[in-house]
């Protein structure tokens, strides 16, 4: 008996022999890639800010001023950028902004003072905007409800792992060459190598070639299980239509009132550690502690409140039992503002910044929780335009404050503002099945 040759899609045996197993986790990666360079481009600039402070003369409010440029764009790019992307699609529209903050972010080698500094960390900002909103739907198109969680806190973990990488990378590449500009040139080109691997390899799992047949249905059911019956169900993602929920409030203060948090370790840690007297160069290993635990914590959070949906909780109440320890968590900072020693200093903003991003996991993962595949992105975007709002009051806060008073009472006060936004979850983000608009309210 002649055999049939093996040609492609021949059969479903075979296609799932030829597809990836896990393709959901590798897509994953991707993501996770995405966030790391994403923050090493962002992060270049704080790295080198003790030096550009003193090349160019700068004050802390000088500083804040270009870090307030780039959270303006960043804010409005999330809001407007989330609805793109949800008419562009995830692959489009990651692959155009990618590509515009990597050009952008070669460019500011170009960059003569202040102005021309605020002015690429402007353009900077508006690109990477949309990394979170874009990531945030692939993750709602290929991940089951009780994976999302997780899969929110490896791609988001990214923040972290580049955060702790830049600093090496960037101080490296400034002893090689001499000059802060072409630091920015090599940082840059990153992202022209991500987007090469994204175009060839991300597709929707409906349509993508290496999906195996048991994972694309099992994304599937679990999408058929979340559906609406009718057609005039179907989500819309216009801004007003999302305001009208409480939901979508409590979502917004989880993000608002906890992202300038992290902000202000993300770019002012260098220059508060400095501040102290100590030498960056030296104080590598402590450095990384902060951002190191916040990756941590980014798998905790998601890590247990998955386990918590796998062991019958409902949604809701897992992602709570994460929000409510960890806003209490980053109250460890008041210890850290009180400490003279470096590795106290460390180990409590560590300890804050793991706490900070097992809440922050959470309030990234509220979107694709609250809401139907459609308006994910826009809800994240929202969310990241109040956030971004948040930052940029609280960068000019930080300025000001420490060219003033000095860093500790602004580290005291970055210490309580999530307790807020715990009281906000908590009474904003109820366990409602569904509401009307279309819009599906799964927790």
């Amino acid at each position: 008996m002649e055999q049939e040759p093996h040609t492609p899609g021949s059969s479903p045996r075979n296609a799932r022999r030829r597809g990836i197993r896990g393709l959901r986790w590798w897509i994953g990666g991707l993501l996770f890639a995405s966030t790391v360079i994403n923050y090493i481009d962002r992060q270049t600039l704080s790295v080198l800010a003790p030096h550009l402070k003193t090349t160019y003369r700068w004050t802390n409010q000088d500083f804040a001023l270009i870090v307030i440029s780039f959270r303006i764009a960043y804010m409005l790019g999330q809001a407007v950028l989330g609805r793109v992307l949800d008419r562009l699609g995830t692959r489009r529209g990651l692959s155009l902004t990618v590509l515009w903050y990597s050009l952008v972010a070669m460019a500011t080698s170009l960059a003569t003072g202040l102005r021309s500094f605020c002015g690429f960390r402007f353009f900077l900002g508006l690109g990477e905007s949309a990394n979170w909103p874009g990531a945030t739907k692939a993750v709602s198109e290929w991940f089951p409800r009780r994976e999302r969680a997780l899969a929110v806190a490896f791609f988001d973990s990214g923040s972290s792992i580049g955060a702790a990488v830049a600093p090496a990378l960037v101080l490296g590449l400034f002893a090689t060459f001499g000059s802060w500009r072409p630091v920015f040139i090599v940082t840059g080109t990153l992202g022209l190598f991500w987007l090469f691997i994204w175009r060839r390899f991300y597709h929707p799992p409906e349509t993508h070639p290496l999906i195996r047949d048991e994972e694309r249905e099992s994304i599937l059911a679990d999408r058929v299980v979340e559906a609406r019956p009718t057609a005039e169900a179907q989500p819309r993602s216009r801004w007003i239509d999302l305001l009208r929920y409480r939901q979508s409030w409590g979502a917004i203060a989880s993000r608002a009132l906890t992202d300038p948090v992290w902000y202000f370790v993300a770019d002012w840690f260098a220059i508060y550690l400095v501040s102290r007297g100590f030498r960056l160069e030296s104080s590598l290993m402590a450095f990384w502690i902060p951002f190191l635990a916040a990756d941590l914590g980014n798998f905790a959070g998601g890590g247990a409140s998955s386990w918590l949906v796998q062991r019958g909780w409902s949604v809701g109440r897992a992602r709570k039992a994460v929000v409510v320890p960890t806003a209490f968590g980053v109250m460890l900072l008041i210890p850290a503002a009180l400490s003279g020693n470096l590795w106290l200093i460390a180990s409590f903003f560590g300890l804050a910044t793991f706490s900070y991003a097992a809440f922050s996991t959470m309030a990234n993962t509220f979107p694709a929780d609250l809401f139907a595949d459609s308006a994910v992105a826009s809800m994240s975007g929202l969310g990241g335009a109040f956030a971004g709002l948040g930052t940029i009051l609280s960068t000019y806060a930080v300025g000001y404050l420490a060219d003033h008073y000095g860093f500790r009472p602004v580290v005291m006060g970055a210490s309580v503002v999530p307790l807020i936004a715990m009281v906000l979850v908590l009474l904003l983000i109820r366990n409602t099945r569904h509401s009307g608009q279309g819009i599906i309210l799964k927790i």
